[in-house]
């Protein structure tokens, strides 16, 4: 990638050449008419055995339209469904939505999905990657491949040009614990992401939420100019500032899913005015708008709130709600003659599997790498090897027992250590899954292929130093066949450890009950190894089939000791064989073929139920 960003940096490309922002973008009108969500919650009272179900109204009967051209700000306090509204607007609301929403007169579909854009309240970026990376990435996945991979890069720089992040381009985004760029300027970033496919419909949750005043006023000014380029823009915003109201074209107004207001940003006072709520003072009119959504007006005390509630919802009903829908049945849609070719043009997917994979596996590797190799996790392998090297040093054969201490010990530390890097993986992952699948970027499998792939190489390192130290400090089998035997061991339990934390992580995607469940499951597994206790009850024998430790621990003795071996005993010298840790286990034969395809099976088992773990929970969903 960095090949391509140079390439393009010499060629000196202008944005112009590609005309990319006139790409097959065609001005969408949204309507929605009578919309309205509920859920159904469950509630017990202190003195009550049954519980109730109640359904509760998120959304009540919500009407308006924005027009190519417009920027719709919807306001309202906390709870008052704004992000709900948005959501349902954007295509992403599961449940049992009623009411009308159309695009261009038809409903949402792939070739929507396809045109429109979502920025979510939270900036969900890698922190490591720089901000031109970050693009260029998205660009590779989003974009059809009617472009080259250099137009891609190209069209990300110009991006980067139009949100004003030149200067700060070769940044890492950075994050909550890693200082990166500006909030204003992630801000941005996310918004340059959904513009990389130069939405016709674009729609964002609180863009301005934790910015300074300065940064907001950019951030919106740069939406406005969007809009004007004849885009159809939604917000949710919480106060803006009067610099920001009087950008607005439209507002709208919300108080506990109930409309209060919709109409030209301008208009609003006047309407409010004409009812009767006027402000007692010079104010921002958002200031003025929330006070009215809270129910405050004036000097009316707080009992008194909820009339005021009631009488601007029912004065909404009487002024403007069936003006509205007269507007809405006679403003005629945008033409819909070109959807033909928009789907052509995007297909199913934008690009191929392969190029799903390829691309992700990249962006992953270079994420992925600082948290692998991150300073702490080294110290923490370096430590532990050097001293077990130290505390089993020159440990030979007639420390028998101490030896296979030291290599059922390595089972159980790259065991824990493995699984809960993994377990991690998935619930940390999750936020950027659900927000890149929700916009069809790639394929789940793509995705799923390339995180195990990425992560191969990277978990294999460490074990490896950890076992180059420890193994020739401690005094085991000097033999290079017997080494490679238990690197590979080490390496195939490391792997399965790794399968069962995907696993876990994936079907719980609760960081701390998935770390409760994977401690129990391997302390479980640890026991039943064949180590602690030799003679187990039958009834609870079955354990250690499905034990990782008791098939890693079969193959570690097998890789250093074989039948013929004896160590000093009280007899002179005995058989290796023969010694109980090792005689139970065995050191050839069968035994060693089937503990290296029972781990095979794990292998690709706990994969697999990752994998399935991930469909279920519904960040899978399939374009409609």
């Amino acid at each position: 990638m960095e090949q391509e960003m140079k390439d393009v940096e010499s060629q000196n490309v202008n944005a112009s050449d590609l005309d990319i922002f006139k790409m097959g973008r065609r001005p969408v009108t949204l309507k929605f008419e009578e919309v309205v969500y509920k859920i159904k919650t469950r509630k017990k009272g202190l003195l009550e055995k049954k519980v109730r179900e109640e359904e509760k109204v998120i959304l009540n009967g919500i009407t308006g339209m924005v027009q190519p051209g417009e920027m719709l700000a919807m306001l309202g306090p906390s709870g008052s469904g704004k992000t709900t509204l948005l959501t349902a607007l954007g295509g992403r609301l599961g449940g049992h939505l009623q009411g009308r929403i159309t695009y261009n007169g038809k409903p949402f579909s792939n070739t929507m999905k396809r045109n429109t854009g979502f920025v979510t309240q939270d900036d969900v970026l890698y922190p490591h990657l720089t901000v031109l990376e970050t693009l260029v990435f998205t660009a590779l996945l989003r974009l059809p491949n009617s472009f080259t991979k250099q137009e891609k890069t190209v069209h990300a720089e110009a991006v980067i040009k139009q949100l004003g992040l030149t200067k700060c381009k070769n940044g890492i985004v950075g994050g909550p614990f890693l200082r990166g760029v500006s909030g204003g300027e992630r801000k941005r970033v996310s918004i340059g992401q959904e513009m990389l496919i130069n939405p016709s419909l674009l729609f964002l949750d609180e863009p301005t939420s934790g910015l300074d005043s300065t940064t907001a006023q950019r951030i919106v000014s740069t939406l406005w100019e969007l809009a004007n380029g004849g885009r159809t823009i939604v917000m949710t915003i919480h106060q803006p500032s009067s610099r920001l109201y009087y950008m607005f074209h439209k507002v709208m107004l919300l108080s506990e899913g109930n409309p209060l207001y919709f109409g030209k940003g301008s208009m609003t006072l006047e309407y409010f005015s004409s009812i009767g709520y006027v402000p007692t003072m010079a104010m921002n009119p958002s200031d003025f708008l929330l006070d009215l959504a809270n129910g405050v007006y004036s000097d009316e005390s707080n009992e008194n709130q909820a009339l005021v509630k009631q009488k601007l919802v029912s004065e909404y009903k009487d002024n403007l709600d069936a003006v509205l829908k007269a507007e809405l049945s006679e403003i005629s849609d945008h033409d819909q003659s070109k959807d033909g070719d928009q789907d052509n043009q995007f297909g199913m997917w934008p690009t191929t599997w392969f190029q799903q994979f390829t691309v992700l596996l990249r962006r992953g590797v270079k994420e992925r790498k600082y948290e692998s190799f991150s300073g702490l996790r080294i110290c923490q392998v370096l430590v532990v090897a050097l001293l077990s090297g130290l505390l089993w040093y020159k440990s030979d054969i007639s420390h028998l027992q101490d030896q296979i201490g030291l290599l059922f010990f390595i089972i159980g530390f790259w065991g824990f250590f493995v699984l809960f890097e993994a377990i991690f993986t998935f619930p940390q992952e999750l936020m950027m899954l659900q927000k890149e699948r929700s916009s069809g970027m790639y394929r789940l499998s793509s995705y799923y292929m390339s995180m195990i792939v990425a992560g191969i190489p990277m978990e294999l390192v460490l074990p490896t130093i950890f076992l180059l130290i420890t193994y020739w400090m401690a005094g085991l089998n000097a033999n290079v066949v017997n080494f490679i035997y238990t690197w590979l061991s080490l390496l195939f339990t490391v792997l399965v450890s790794q399968g069962l934390g995907l696993a876990i992580g994936a079907i719980v995607m609760d960081q701390k009950t998935a770390t409760t469940l994977a401690s129990v499951m391997m302390l479980t597994f640890l026991l039943a190894g064949g180590f602690y206790v030799q003679n187990v009850p039958k009834f609870i024998a079955w354990v250690k089939y499905i034990s990782i430790s008791y098939y890693t621990y079969q193959l570690f003795i097998s890789s250093q000791y074989d039948s013929t071996q004896t160590y000093p005993c009280s007899q002179g010298h005995c058989l290796v064989a023969d010694y109980p840790h090792i005689k139970q286990m065995g050191t050839h034969g069968n035994g060693l073929g089937l503990a290296a395809m029972a781990l095979g099976i794990m292998l690709i088992g706990y994969r697999v139920i990752a994998y399935l773990a991930l469909m279920r929970i519904g960040v899978t969903k399939k374009l409609a």
